[in-house]
């Protein structure tokens, strides 16, 4: 068998089973495991208890999980027949909790103002191709963008780009990276983070839009067969790319630690960063930091997108009562605030014109332009736990100097023998 994080289809069975008899007052509690930083789980509380307030006789008990240990915890939770009602999950592992039995249609659930509402990325990371239906909302989604100093590519006379469609080129972004490798001042032209680790999945999120904006990809999305795509030569020749990159000393080093962008004399010039990252960014450097668009490599620009979504899981006691409690969420307007006050990503157009920092005009307008111009969202499929581990240990070994194409091959192989192992995740097939 591969390296699915979940599959344990036998006990979706008896989850489902193990609802009948639930007395009426069982039924008024709503459980909801979730993650998150510390303002998160403070306004989760919060708007919990006001769901309270405002439905007497409804209990939201709040199962708050560590994020790295969060994925072992479900299992946990399937394995002892306990899943909860509603629960967060990482959007590219929605295919496999949907293959998986594990979570339900909520569209029938939700206001249908708070549909209307979503943005088309964050459609697609809730959606499962298969039979195209919504399983998760949230209030929203995520991006990666470059971060520079405006004062310094100012002075090298370098041109910041205006719009997705003005991205730098591949020629332009490594030209740019070459003259800042010999600017007085700058130890590393860009931080790619990674001090964030080798097994992590910022390294799928962040770096295949490399793959995509070269022209390929982790996993031909038709065939669902890895050999010839991710090992083909357009794929080969973006990693190595990148390994190039690290072996001219270009790369922030893991051992650096984060930071380097910000921190005092601003060691690395450019940041490869999420969204998130803009914050901290602008404590610092103020009105200096600047955000483009990530480059554009090949023919296309592309974008990562994705976050922590909710989902209703197929043994909630009452669907009605748990997308009732979403909606309340994704709705208060406390609970926006909060992420607005952390620079949150607008997963819903509301949400958007309500945060400056998006609009047009705003810091960052051109990481939201991505949302709807070059989103490509991780490959929607059962496998996806096995697709990432296998790149990401693929681009370990090519940034430390490993071939990029036995690499490559190698994690190729293990995805598609993953997927044979499991007769194609049928329906999807392949293989």
């Amino acid at each position: 068998m591969g390296n699915r994080l979940l599959r344990l289809t036998a006990l979706t069975t008896a989850l489902g089973a193990g609802l009948a008899g639930l007395s009426a007052a069982e039924a008024a509690t709503l459980k909801l495991m979730f993650q998150g930083d510390p303002y998160e789980v403070k306004i989760i509380t919060d708007t919990a208890k006001k769901f309270e307030a405002a439905n007497p006789g409804t209990t939201i008990e709040l199962i708050n999980t560590p994020h790295d240990a969060y994925n072992e915890k479900v299992g946990a939770a399937v394995s002892a027949n306990a899943l909860p009602d509603i629960m967060e999950l990482d959007a590219p592992f929605l295919a496999n909790y949907v293959w998986s039995g594990f979570i339900q249609p909520i569209a029938p659930f939700i206001d249908k103002a708070v549909l209307d509402d979503m943005t088309a990325s964050n459609v697609s990371q809730g959606t499962y191709p298969v039979d195209k239906q919504l399983y998760a909302v949230a209030l929203v989604d995520s991006t990666v963008a470059l971060y520079a100093s405006r004062k310094q590519l100012t002075d090298l006379g370098v041109r910041i780009p205006t719009s997705v469609e003005d991205a730098w080129t591949k020629d332009e972004f490594e030209a740019l990276l070459e003259k800042l490798s010999t600017t007085p001042g700058v130890k590393w032209p860009i931080d790619l983070f990674r001090s964030y680790g080798t097994k992590t999945e910022w390294i799928t999120y962040a770096y295949e839009p490399v793959l995509e904006s070269f022209g390929c990809d982790l996993i031909d999305r038709t065939t669902w067969k890895a050999e010839g795509t991710l090992d083909g030569d357009t794929c080969v020749e973006a990693a190595k790319m990148m390994q190039s990159w690290v072996q001219k000393g270009w790369v922030v080093p893991q051992s650096a630690g984060g930071n380097q962008f910000y921190a005092e004399g601003r060691p690395a010039a450019l940041a490869w960063g999420g969204h998130w990252f803009y914050a901290e960014a602008k404590a610092q450097m103020g009105d200096d930091v600047v955000v483009v668009p990530l480059p554009k490599f090949g023919e296309k620009s592309a974008s990562p997108n994705g976050t922590w979504i909710y989902a209703i899981t197929k043994n909630a006691s009452d669907p009605a009562l748990a997308g009732k409690f979403l909606s309340f969420m994704l709705q208060d307007p406390d609970y926006r605030a909060a992420y607005r006050e952390h620079a949150g990503f607008p997963g819903l157009k509301s949400f958007a014109a309500d945060s400056p920092l998006y609009a047009p005009g705003g810091a960052m307008a051109l990481a939201f332009e991505q949302a709807s111009k070059s989103a490509v969202p991780r490959p929607p499929h059962p496998a996806y736990p096995t697709i990432t581990l296998a790149f990401q240990k693929a681009m370990n070994n090519i940034f430390d100097g490993a071939d990029a194409k036995d690499e490559l091959s190698k994690a190729a192989k293990e995805i598609d023998a993953d997927i044979e192992d499991n007769d194609g995740y049928p329906p999807f097939g392949g293989n």
